[in-house]
């Protein structure tokens, strides 16, 4: 399904953009108008979701991986395995990394018009390697609180565990959002006639979590996991 024709340039997307881009390279320029630059707005995306997809250049040619991360201020984290390809090829490199939330699959009376509604935050910078252990405890512990808190109800990491693991630290100081919601967008012409045209909303939500099959009897589910049940990433918290 591909994005709208530049027709779609007034129903179901906002009026204007919300702030200046922080950097030229992070100004929309194509449908500028769902452009956001809020600095609140562009934290609520990155706050509600939960896999980034990051991509760097490394010397077999440019590479993308899904990711969890965290979020703490302007800084951005990163983590895997020391070896992890991606992380060491980012180390110090320029970086890119976008977090998409889907809400809706947009169907106009043209397949042209077809499109999607959705909040994606892209953010581009130069990755640094976290290296004093006390920052690297924090930031393995913003990614693991980010998804569901509980770094204080599980076994605490061990030494190995922390030395065998990478983390990178983006600045936020060039992010950017796009946001598009609403309903399509269609030719004039078109709304005289015989076709469908709507939005199919689309929902993420957690269902009731399910202890391992390994679990030993009289082991609670943490409060925090528990409490996603029937919750969406955007409530969660």
């Amino acid at each position: 399904m591909s994005e709208s024709h530049d027709a779609d340039s007034s129903a179901g997307r906002p009026s204007a953009q919300a702030g200046q881009a922080p950097s030229p390279r992070t100004r929309l320029r194509r449908m500028a108008e769902q452009g956001r630059y809020d600095r609140a707005e562009v934290a609520a995306i990155l706050d509600a979701g939960l896999i980034a997809h990051v991509g760097v250049e490394t010397p077999e040619g440019p590479l993308v991986l899904p990711m969890a991360y965290g979020r703490d201020g302007e800084s951005l984290y990163l983590h895997g395995a020391l070896a992890n390809h991606l992380l060491n090829s980012g180390e110090g490199a320029e970086v890119c990394v976008t977090v998409t939330h889907l809400d809706g699959l947009v169907m106009a009376r043209t397949p042209f018009h077809n499109s999607m509604n959705y909040r994606c935050v892209v953010v581009r910078g130069r990755a640094r390697r976290v290296t004093d252990a006390a920052a690297k405890l924090r930031a393995l512990r913003l990614v693991t609180d980010h998804i569901v808190a509980n770094w204080d109800t599980a076994r605490p990491p061990t030494e190995a565990d922390i030395r065998a693991t990478l983390v990178l630290e983006l600045p936020l100081a060039e992010a950017s959002a796009k946001v598009r919601g609403g309903d399509p967008v269609d030719e004039a012409e078109d709304m005289a006639g015989d076709w469908w045209a709507g939005v199919v909303p689309l929902t993420t939500r957690f269902e009731v979590p399910k202890p391992s099959a390994d679990l030993r009897e009289g082991i609670p589910t943490p409060a925090a996991v528990a409490s996603l049940a029937h919750r969406t990433p955007d409530t969660r918290r």
